[in-house]
């Protein structure tokens, strides 16, 4: 008998495919009644799949008794209760390292996108205003001081990227990261003072919720650029639109959003800011490296081995 896994929401049909070969699985997205559905498979399921979007919330957790494993498809797990999950000695894995590359490489794009205006300038040309006008200057990116918010193992390839660019590095975590040649910010609004290029790649939830605030993008200034692609909620939606309506900030490149994929207006209207349907990890390859991990964490669990790679 295959090991029972329940799939909380949609994933790459790659990994669902090899998720219904591996096990006997239950769609639970697909059912019009979630209630009656999970009470038909509630004592069977031993396992389940899920995203960092969708999650597993307590009473999910608590809907499966036999519940042993939640392997979720994404570096962040936030959207998975991990306390509810830890009291019923349920494991939680996510996919850690496999998308630092796909996420890095995106978040220098974001950078030169929004320092040197790309986007703006396909419009422009786009809408034929290059036969009447030339576009106007834009920011240079080499040279420039970079802060990372979180030197992880996402920030350090964005930092090995950058070096490239002969980007100046600081970065700001909750502590000192041993062996890093970069300096070091104990507060946040000092990184963002001495910062062109501000950074954010840090795990959301409540521990993180608005870090970057409104007096942070005011230390990053007139000039500097905010780039989010962490989590929606580490950054204060209110208060960003807000800097740059007055021009406190100078412009901003957002990968993610706090209420997505709902985006607010005024960002829609403004042509100093970058923006990107949350697409950090989205690449064929690391899909299918994302896919393939969130299997094996289960693989390895219900053949009596140790997960990969647990977060609890």
């Amino acid at each position: 008998m295959k090991p029972e896994v329940l799939i909380a929401g949609p994933l790459y049909r790659p990994t669902l495919e090899a998720l219904e070969r591996e096990f006997t699985t239950y769609k639970l997205w697909l059912a019009p009644d979630r209630k009656a559905f999970l009470a038909a498979c509630a004592d069977r399921v031993r396992g389940m799949a899920t995203s960092g979007f969708v999650g597993a919330d307590a009473a999910l957790i608590e809907a499966l008794p036999k519940l042993e494993i939640i392997s979720s498809f994404g570096v962040g797990y936030d959207a998975v209760d991990v306390e509810a999950a830890t009291r019923r000695k349920v494991i939680v894995t996510n996919t850690p390292g496999v998308l630092n590359d796909a996420v890095a490489d995106l978040t220098l794009g974001l950078i030169i996108a929004a320092a040197r205006r790309i986007p703006q300038g396909d419009r422009f040309v786009r809408e034929g205003k290059w036969l009447r006008q030339g576009l106007p200057l834009a920011q240079h990116v080499t040279g420039k001081r970079l802060g990372i918010i979180g030197l992880g193992r996402i920030g350090q390839a964005i930092a090995k990227r950058a070096a490239g660019f002969d980007l100046k590095i600081a970065y700001h975590s909750r502590r000192r990261v041993e062996g890093s040649p970069f300096i070091y910010h104990g507060r946040l609004v000092d990184l963002a003072a001495n910062s062109d290029f501000l950074v954010a790649i840090l795990p959301g939830g409540k521990e993180t919720y608005h870090i970057v605030n409104e007096e942070v993008m005011r230390a990053l200034g007139p000039k500097g650029i905010l780039v989010n692609v962490a989590r929606g909620s580490v950054v204060d939606e209110a208060a960003l639109v807000r800097c740059l309506q007055e021009g406190a900030l100078g412009g901003a490149a957002l990968d993610v959003f706090e209420e997505e994929p709902k985006v607010p207006e005024a960002l829609l209207a403004m042509d100093n800011v970058v923006l990107q349907p949350h697409v950090g990890s989205a690449t064929h390859e690391t899909r299918m490296a994302m896919g393939q991990l969130t299997v094996d964490n289960l693989i390895a669990h219900f053949a009596g081995k140790p997960p990969l790679t647990p977060v609890n």
